[in-house]
């Protein structure tokens, strides 16, 4: 598996072949400045919802990339108004692809398109195939409703969760998360690309290890090591 960092919540995913790019906002991005977005080609776009600083290049890339987005039903169709095609989606529900099974699951956070209409119930992902499962939170609060994860869905391989506070949950909340999610190797997301969010990576990579649990976080532009 190939997991690839373009800052925030941003990933591009490699399994069974098929490049999973996940909420794509680069050029927004001040610490992912250098990026180029046009070489960027992912087989499919997922988006968890529809705050610009997680779907601010989904047309861009969308439209040079001919993939398909996978989402929420107003987020998608959102896109396909927009020239994107898509799979549309909703909580709890399931749909398999050819590179493995997609569950979209809870998050507790808010939604709203960049022109101002309804974004639908924000939401994650969970991921997996014959040898394979990982957990794509998106924005969220911790919430009682990862503790369905593990009954749901395979064991996780590893998570991302946001830890950079303020809009989503902080890393204290994100240990509990792990804990409820049953998930040693956390991959954190949404963080220090604003001043608002900015954390003190060492505090929280210990905060995790007195947990016996690994926090990574990964460098913008960098592949994700595990």
């Amino acid at each position: 598996m190939y997991i690839y960092y373009y800052g925030h919540s941003c990933f591009l995913i490699e399994v069974n072949g098929k490049k999973l790019l996940f909420d794509p906002f680069i050029a927004g991005n001040p610490l992912a400045k250098d990026i180029d977005i046009q070489s960027i080609k992912p087989d499919y776009i997922f988006l968890s919802h529809g705050h610009g600083d997680h779907i601010g290049d989904a047309v861009a890339i969308g439209l040079s990339s001919k993939a398909p987005v996978i989402g929420a039903f107003e987020v998608v169709s959102w896109l396909e108004n927009h020239g994107l095609n898509g799979f549309h989606m909703n909580t709890g529900g399931k749909r398999k692809f050819e590179f493995g099974t997609v569950k979209m699951v809870n998050a507790v956070h808010s939604s709203q398109l960049p022109d101002g209409s309804y974004g639908a119930n924000p939401a994650g992902f969970v991921v997996y195939g014959s040898d394979y499962c990982f957990y794509f939170a998106g924005d969220t609060a911790l919430t009682l409703d990862m503790k369905l994860i593990p009954l749901t869905c395979p064991p996780l391989s590893f998570a991302i969760l946001p830890i950079g506070d303020n809009f989503t949950m902080g890393y204290e909340d994100a240990i509990i998360a792990a804990e409820f999610i049953q998930c040693d190797k956390i991959i954190g997301c949404h963080f220090d690309s604003f001043p608002v969010i900015a954390i003190n990576h060492e505090k929280a990579i210990q905060a995790f290890a007195t947990k016996n649990k690994k926090l990574v976080l990964p460098a913008v532009n960098q592949l994700v090591q595990l």
